[in-house]
């Protein structure tokens, strides 16, 4: 949810290294040192202990990784279609092929001919931006009261577009609660503060526990049911993640995993939602336990956002569309709409020299030029597959100053400017900016 990472200078999940009083006492209880030297300081006692790892300490523990020459052949419910590797050939050709089945189920929904042109879609993609997800919200509910929003063949979510894209997809009855998401969370509800010794000695600088509940609020059975039926009717619902044991890209189809019916479906998305927005080293990453029969193992997984801010469809989605233009046959119009929860426009600032300040705003210099190149990729896809395009980001005219994490008095102003930037029939544009 959060691929929008603010200065680490400011982020009180990762606090300048002091060790206080409190983290000694934390540290004594949970985690005993073996004293080196009755001589030593505190501090250097600290400093030599973790040195030698530790001795006694409870580190974070996992399954083993699955082998590589395994991957292949490994599932979370058994399902063949639950996920797609994008980077593969395979998991292009499994793309396809669902792209293609939902199609022809939309095509029997609509009650046309079997065989008959792919009708009129629309596709969104919801990129991730951290607090800045109440951008996007605020837009698709302005787009509900100009009564034009469509419903959506794909709905795409990476990180904080994981946590959205559930809402969009399933329409505008799911827009108080998606409201309610962006304007009334608070700190306390994404994540749990951990000592500054969690750098060295635990999977990230904070528990995002809280984060899991705030989801499962939300992502009910009564929501999976409705997610389930959609997929029925030849839509789907694609969110995100990052296996970084393989270093790949995850795509995962919510929608088939709603339809199976399988016991631990609904605990699957809702973790599938928690690891797309599980940023490398703040937040806690997700493991997902699999089996290759003989033995139980574990993949590790952290935001999508990893390998992109977001995404559409597969290259080899736009081969059969352009196969069908060069042939003549009919062609129906596809729309594109890309929600990017941030600006495009660097606005840039003094740095501190300081090591916290400079790497800070290095990654989130990183981030921001991936999401600008997210943008540019699919405006050349669309260009090349002859589909419509259309871009929404945050303007440099929103001014109010971010200050602390998910604080109301930023979020609640941006959604209402996401959402009157729609009502003004301002919000998007055919491309990106140069």
């Amino acid at each position: 949810m959060f691929s929008s990472v603010p200065s680490l200078e400011q982020n009180p999940v990762s606090r300048p290294w002091r060790i206080s009083r409190q983290t000694m006492r934390n540290l004594r209880e949970h985690c005993p040192i073996r004293p080196v030297a009755p001589t030593l300081s505190r501090r250097a006692l600290l400093s030599t202990s973790a040195a030698l790892g530790l001795t006694g300490c409870a580190l974070p523990t996992r399954l083993p990784a699955v082998p590589v020459e395994r991957r292949p052949e490994v599932t979370v419910l058994g399902l063949p279609n639950e996920r797609f590797f994008p980077s593969d050939p395979a998991g292009q050709f499994g793309l396809q092929q669902e792209f293609a089945a939902a199609v022809q189920r939309n095509i029997a929904r609509r009650g046309l001919p079997a065989g008959a042109p792919i009708p009129e879609l629309d596709l969104l993609a919801i990129s991730g931006g951290g607090e800045d997800g109440a951008f996007g919200a605020g837009l698709l509910v302005g787009w509900t009261e100009l009564r034009t929003r469509p419903e959506f063949f794909l709905v795409t979510g990476v990180s904080t577009g994981a946590l959205t894209a559930p809402f969009a997809f399933l329409g505008s009855d799911w827009d108080a609660a998606l409201r309610a998401v962006y304007t009334e969370v608070t700190l306390a509800d994404i994540l749990t503060r951990r000592y500054p010794t969690a750098a060295l000695f635990d999977d990230a600088m904070a528990d995002n526990t809280p984060l899991l509940r705030t989801i499962s609020r939300h992502m009910t059975e009564q929501m999976l049911g409705e997610i389930a039926r959609a997929y029925d009717a030849g839509r789907l619902l694609l969110i995100g993640t990052t296996n970084l044991d393989a270093e790949r890209p995850v795509i995962w189809n919510v929608g088939a995993i709603a339809r199976s019916g399988h016991p631990r479906a609904l605990d699957t998305v809702r973790r599938i939602m928690l690891a797309s927005a599980a940023i490398p080293g703040a937040f806690a990453p997700v493991l997902f336990d699999v089996s290759l029969g003989e033995g139980q193992y574990q993949e590790l997984h952290v935001d999508g956002g990893v390998f992109a801010q977001a995404f559409l469809y597969p290259s080899s989605v736009g081969d059969l569309r352009r196969q069908r233009i060069a042939r003549g046959l009919p062609t129906a119009p596809i729309r594109a709409w890309i929600i990017r929860n941030a600006r495009l426009e660097p606005r840039g600032s003094e740095v501190n020299r300081r090591t916290l300040g400079i790497v800070g705003r290095a990654v989130g210099s990183m981030i921001a030029a991936s999401g600008r190149n997210d943008v540019v990729r699919m405006h050349l896809a669309s260009e090349r597959d002859h589909v419509d395009y259309n871009l929404a980001f945050i303007g440099n005219d929103f001014a109010i100053p971010y200050t602390l994490p998910f604080d109301r008095a930023y979020m609640r102003p941006l959604f209402e400017y996401g959402r009157q930037r729609m009502l003004r029939g301002e919000a998007w544009v055919k491309r990106p900016p140069a």
